[in-house]
């Protein structure tokens, strides 16, 4: 149990049995009333975003959240395993809770998983990766000044728009957070 004067960022809170995540918060004091402490919280499995007041004082329940640095092993059908690096146990993480993480994920990558009470809630990857272009139709000679853009197949199977200079076999590097071609690796 906290208060809400102990609230900071990326603190997780057990609300009414679900997760989550303070993403702001920020506390008032009006020139009349009580002060209170206005939120916005996020929903850790389904990302779902609210905003929330708690009233100055107001005892919160806070959640486990075990984060650990694990190594991605291989994918099993539907799910991926994870094995924690100073443990050596391994864990299979759902496909749904990976999510849009799987574009970037190499075998023998690490990540961090985010487990309460055993169960995979999350994982964050480093804010950028090194993938290899598997496969982009050629540039056009003339086309190398213009700046413009074109599709590029990288070897976990996501899509990328690159530079029209980029070529098949290039290492490329790109941002985990929303798939952005940051620069030749």
């Amino acid at each position: 149990m906290a208060t809400t004067n102990d609230l900071k960022n990326g603190l997780v809170l057990n609300l009414d049995g679900e997760l989550w995540a303070v993403v702001e918060f920020q506390h008032v004091k009006p020139g009349k009333g009580g002060a209170f402490v206005r939120t916005t919280l996020k929903n850790v499995l389904s990302g779902k975003v609210v905003d929330k007041t708690f009233n100055a004082g107001t005892k919160v329940e806070t959640a486990t959240v075990d984060k650990r640095t694990m190594q991605y092993l291989y994918a099993d059908g539907e799910d991926y395993v994870f094995m924690d690096l100073e443990t050596f146990d391994q864990i299979t993480v759902p496909n749904a809770t990976v999510g849009d993480a799987a574009n970037y994920l190499l075998p023998e990558a690490e990540a961090t998983v985010a487990t309460h009470e055993g169960v995979p809630l999350y994982i964050e990857l480093p804010t950028s990766v090194v993938l290899e272009v598997t496969y982009t139709e050629p540039g056009l000679q003339g086309d190398r000044s213009t700046g413009g853009n074109k599709p590029a197949t990288v070897e976990t199977g996501a899509t990328v728009q690159v530079p029209l200079f980029v070529t098949t076999g290039e290492k490329i590097k790109v941002d985990t957070r929303d798939g952005r071609y940051l620069g030749r690796a």
